[in-house]
């Protein structure tokens, strides 16, 4: 299976986080999958960082690094990937979650998520 993490995840991950629950654990772990990091994730993380929030520790850079060095796929922003935010439902009023859907509708891949509000938007979403 094909898994985009969501940017909370991705971060639980790399940080080796008591806070990733078991079944994301699992899933990542799982040799049969192919993990995948959006490049909407590194930038939400470069732009929290930058503006000194707590809840973000690691810089951009940092992140892209250790992302790579876990061996994780790196997606791209597309510009189909943009104007498919336009045809998803206001479940979710936040930017970088939004086109994360987006992005795991058109490509196809699951996105993995612990954020309920996200997991509203379907089949694509795993609720972890």
């Amino acid at each position: 299976m094909n898994l985009l993490l969501d940017t909370h995840v991705a971060l639980w991950a790399i940080a080796d986080s008591p806070a990733l629950p078991a079944a994301g654990r699992a899933l990542i772990a799982d040799p049969g999958n192919e993990v995948w990091v959006s490049a909407v994730s590194v930038w939400e993380i470069a732009i929290k960082h930058a503006l000194g929030r707590g809840d973000m520790p690691v810089s951009g850079e940092d992140a892209l690094q250790w992302f790579g060095e876990a061996g994780y796929r790196l997606l791209s922003i597309m510009p189909a990937h943009a104007a498919a935010v336009g045809a998803l439902p206001p479940h979710h009023q936040d930017p970088f979650d939004r086109l994360l859907v987006a992005q795991a509708r058109a490509e196809p891949l699951r996105l993995v998520t612990h954020d309920a509000a996200v997991a509203r938007y379907g089949a694509e979403i795993l609720l972890i």
